[in-house]
């Protein structure tokens, strides 16, 4: 795994937070940033749909969109 360095700025308590858990957990402030960018990442692939899930829906929607309208109500 290649690292690549980066700049940005974080707010002063949430960077002291993270160095304070790096800290007590005997870990590099890295590797908490590390595991908090998969983290995020992971959350965010998972909160979208699969396209052939995403297509089953819409023929579905196509067809029963009438049925879908009535149990609405």
């Amino acid at each position: 795994m290649a690292l690549q360095k980066f700049a940005t700025q974080v707010e002063d308590e949430l960077l002291e937070e993270m160095r304070n858990l790096a800290q007590r957990e005997g870990r590099h402030l890295q590797a908490l940033v590390n595991e908090a960018f998969a983290d995020y990442v992971e959350r965010k692939h998972q909160q979208r749909a699969r396209p052939h899930v995403m297509a089953a829906y819409e023929a579905s929607h196509e067809r029963y969109a009438s049925v879908y309208e009535k149990l609405a109500r």
